[in-house]
């Protein structure tokens, strides 16, 4: 799988933090940064959860391959 951002649209409201931390992290400045673009199968229930939750719908999963 690979997480894909609409940087146009992320406002760091950091609900994907909360949801996935692994993936996703708050910076100093508030940013959100992309900590995993490929990440393990077995994070892809919170990944998932992440971009449920986003409320600017900024997130979403693509399938490798």
């Amino acid at each position: 799988m690979r997480v894909v951002v609409d940087w146009d649209l992320c406002q760091g409201h950091g609900m994907c933090e909360d949801e996935a931390p692994e993936v996703f992290q708050l910076n100093d400045d508030g940013d959100m940064e992309l900590l995993q673009e490929h990440p393990p199968e077995r994070l892809r229930a919170a990944v998932q959860s992440a971009c449920t939750f986003c409320p600017q719908r900024a997130l979403s999963i693509e399938e490798d391959g």
